[in-house]
């Protein structure tokens, strides 16, 4: 809440470092990889070996996490976590092979205390990540991917 709070205030603070996009793909990975077991779910890392980006390391691994916790606890199948460098930006994304978000959820993803109120959540996780993006300058979208599943997409300027 407080870095939503932060945020809206536009007093939230970044600690901007150069940042391996690869590397940071791989903490978030290791960290969840345990609950990834336990639901015999496999958590996969693709990004490039030069990839970096200027950013506040914590802010986007907490906002990476909260994708991979979402994709854990409501999608299905294999978690992909990917970076690449597109138009300008590094873009960061997070992938299952789940039903995907329903109509009414894509349209409101990123609302505060959308989709998993009673459910397990607070409803606060991908408004969290939207924060996060926009401090940086970035932006945030949802899909739904067309073999099933769903994906997040974070792009921070390069």
């Amino acid at each position: 809440l407080l870095v939503l709070a932060r945020a809206d205030e536009g007093e939230l603070r970044l600690d901007r470092e150069r940042v391996d996009a690869g590397e940071l793909l791989d903490s978030v990975a290791r960290r969840y990889a345990p609950r990834a077991e336990e639901g015999a779910r496999m958590l996969h890392v693709d990004a490039p070996d030069d990839l970096v980006v200027e950013a506040d390391r914590l802010l986007v691994e907490q906002a990476l996490g909260n994708l991979v916790d979402n994709a854990l606890l409501h999608g299905g199948g294999g978690v992909t976590l990917t970076a690449k460098r597109r138009e300008g930006a590094v873009e960061f994304s997070v992938a299952d092979g789940g039903a995907g978000f329903g109509d009414d959820m894509l349209a409101r993803a990123f609302e505060r205390f959308s989709g998993t109120v009673g459910r397990g959540g607070a409803g606060l996780g991908l408004a969290l990540v939207d924060a996060i993006a926009r401090a940086h300058g970035g932006s945030v979208a949802a899909r739904n991917r067309p073999g099933g599943g769903a994906e997040v997409v974070v792009a921070l300027p390069a």
